[in-house]
């Protein structure tokens, strides 16, 4: 079974947030979005809910998480490319948002190596979305475990 996936997220203006993701390039399913919520298209199958904080709390029973003091998630996509990472970032910061580098920032991104990109921004929520690209067979042959093509190959 194939699952979608649908994230909530608090915003102070849905207006004001649309605008920003369009401007990165985004898309919004219309069928889910009026004044108080756009519906925020990854893909097919994952949504990201843009909701005002009043339109929010109307799904839960506790507090919202204060963006500026903690992180409550840390969304995450990936971009074609290199320059893919870096065009959304530095869309995100031309449209008023700012770059977001993790405690380990370089450091992680250094232990990645040469088969994968990532960096980060904040949307105008002060959400945390990491935007990463990654050469998969060679992560795969970075991550196997020490000998792993030599046993394959003596099976084969």
């Amino acid at each position: 079974m194939s699952r979608m996936m649908f994230a909530n997220l608090a915003v102070e203006n849905v207006a004001a947030t649309r605008e920003f993701f369009d401007k990165l390039g985004f898309t919004f399913n219309d069928m889910f979005c009026d004044e108080n919520t756009a519906c925020l298209e990854i893909n097919e199958q994952a949504y990201v809910m843009l909701l005002e904080k009043p339109r929010f709390r109307d799904f839960i029973n506790d507090d919202l998480c204060d963006t500026a003091r903690a992180r409550e998630v840390l969304m995450c996509i990936t971009a074609e490319s290199r320059e893919g990472v870096d065009a959304i970032v530095d869309g995100a910061v031309a449209a008023g948002g700012s770059e977001w580098v993790t405690s380990g920032g370089q450091k992680a991104q250094e232990e990645m190596g040469e088969y994968s990109h990532q960096r980060a921004f904040r949307d105008l929520d002060g959400h945390v979305w990491e935007v990463m690209w990654m050469d998969m067979a060679a992560a795969a042959q970075a991550w196997a475990p020490e000998g792993a093509d030599e046993s394959a190959s003596a099976e084969a």
